[in-house]
C-alpha cells in the first residue's frame, strides 16, 4: 500500500451516535516475471467506551 487517507465523522441523529469513517488508499504492483499482489485491505476496530474518556484534562 502506498497511501491512505482516513477520516471519520460522528453525527448524532435524535438519540442515536453514528459514526462514518472514510477510507482512501491506493497501492501499487509491478513485476516483470511472476504476479503481483497489491492489496487494498483494511481492519478497523470500534470499541464502545464506558461513560466518559478517562483522559481529563487537568
Amino acid at each position: 500500500m502506498t497511501r491512505s487517507n482516513v477520516k471519520s465523522y460522528r453525527y448524532r441523529v435524535g438519540k442515536r451516535q453514528y459514526i462514518v469513517i472514510q477510507i482512501h488508499q491506493t497501492a501499487k504492483g509491478y513485476a516483470e516475471t511472476g504476479n503481483v499482489l497489491a492489496s487494498n485491505a483494511v481492519n478497523i476496530q470500534i470499541k464502545k467506551q464506558k461513560g466518559r474518556r478517562s483522559s481529563s484534562k487537568r
